[in-house]
């Protein structure tokens, strides 16, 4: 099942490792690896990154953070190959994101001898970048024609679990998630609450959005790492998050209840 109807697809400028994640699941549809294995996978990548800058090799930094946000692809689309829907993978694969954001952003930190405060408040701005644009794509999701809407608009409550899955695991990850992403989804949704109640939003308006998409973050670091620009990447994103409301303004001036 695809995520959008065809009239909603749309250039996704976050989403470059999608055509590597559609291999690698159509590799492993007829194994026993599993969506999690791949999860879990990309998480190691995720950390040979980590390990990388530390060292000071940053190509090699940059090879395994795009590797991370490829494979990352790879999880939703074996779960769609193998027909097993899973909120145990969508939650864990959120958590692992959140989770490595802010090693990123703490080694970034560690080395270039960035401010441990500035340090934390890009971290809430790439989340809340983040936010918005999962806000908006999930809002598009729930509404387009056959659309993928194992994603929620509003999240208040652990659901039902799915086949293959048990209840447990479940309400546990939802639990975390909400831990990790509440305060994020609720001041995205107080600076934009009418957003739910639009119809669609148009192609052009989606692939700006995209470059809050995690892929397009990560990306952005991969590049200025190898340029020796380290130092600039905290400062980078906090200033990067002010276009949220060039954003949002954008959605209510244009696109109007």
């Amino acid at each position: 099942m695809s995520k959008l109807a065809a009239q909603d697809k749309f250039l996704d400028l976050s989403d470059y490792g999608r055509p590597f994640g559609k291999l690698l699941a159509n590799q492993l549809k007829n194994t026993r690896f599993t969506p999690i294995h791949v999860t879990l996978l990309f998480g190691i990548s995720g950390l040979i990154a980590i390990y990388c800058i530390l060292q000071g090799s940053y190509y090699l930094a940059s090879f395994f953070i795009i590797l991370k946000s490829m494979i990352d692809a790879a999880d939703g689309e074996l779960a769609r190959l193998k027909n097993r829907p899973s909120y145990t993978g969508r939650y864990l694969d959120s958590v692992f994101d959140i989770l490595l954001n802010f090693l990123f952003l703490m080694t970034i930190c560690y080395v270039s001898q960035t401010s441990f405060w500035f340090t934390v408040l890009a971290f809430i701005g790439i989340q809340l970048q983040g936010t918005l644009y999962n806000y908006y794509y999930v809002i598009l999701r729930n509404k387009s024609v056959g659309g993928d809407t194992t994603s929620k608009i509003f999240e208040y409550k652990s659901p039902k679990a799915l086949p293959g899955e048990t209840q447990k695991s479940v309400d546990i990850l939802f639990r975390i998630y909400t831990i990790v992403y509440g305060t994020f989804d609720k001041i995205i949704h107080a600076l934009d609450q009418e957003a739910y109640k639009v119809k669609t939003f148009p192609n052009w308006f989606m692939t700006v959005l995209s470059i809050y998409g995690l892929g397009f973050q990560l990306l952005i670091i991969a590049v200025m790492l190898p340029m020796d620009l380290i130092e600039y990447i905290i400062p980078f994103f906090i200033i990067y998050t002010a276009l949220i409301f060039v954003i949002i303004g954008i959605r209510k001036v244009v696109f109007k209840v």
